[in-house]
């Protein structure tokens, strides 16, 4: 349960760095809550349509190397966009940028906190 917190946290943040870093993407009414929503419904957008996604387009994901995971990954955070009335996108370029940033500095973040918390 607290690892799933602090993956969720360490979303959130990534999410606000995406926003704060990228212009294309806004997110309306800035305060802790909102970044959490947001994280939960990329998680959530991630875990059940995303891992299908993943598992279809398997073998173009082995035929690019691994690149069109940021395609896939920029689609969930459209997706997140539709859902959420708090998140605007304004391109797929935004949300594939956006989608690595989040993916980098999530995994980041992640390392680091796993690593105090161990401690």
């Amino acid at each position: 349960m607290k690892s799933l917190l602090i993956r969720w946290l360490a979303l959130g943040a990534a999410i606000w760095g995406a926003a704060y870093f990228i212009p294309g993407i806004e997110v309306k009414n800035g305060d802790f809550l909102t970044y959490a929503g947001i994280a939960l419904i990329f998680g959530l957008v991630n875990a059940t349509l995303g891992t299908l996604t993943k598992i279809l387009t398997f073998p173009i994901t082995i035929l690019s190397l691994g690149l069109s995971m940021l395609v896939i990954n920029g689609a969930m955070l459209l997706v997140t966009d539709s859902i959420s009335d708090a998140l605007s996108i304004a391109s797929i370029w935004d949300a594939i940028l956006g989608a690595l940033l989040i993916a980098i500095s999530s995994a980041v973040i992640n390392k680091l906190i796993s690593a105090f918390v161990k401690k």
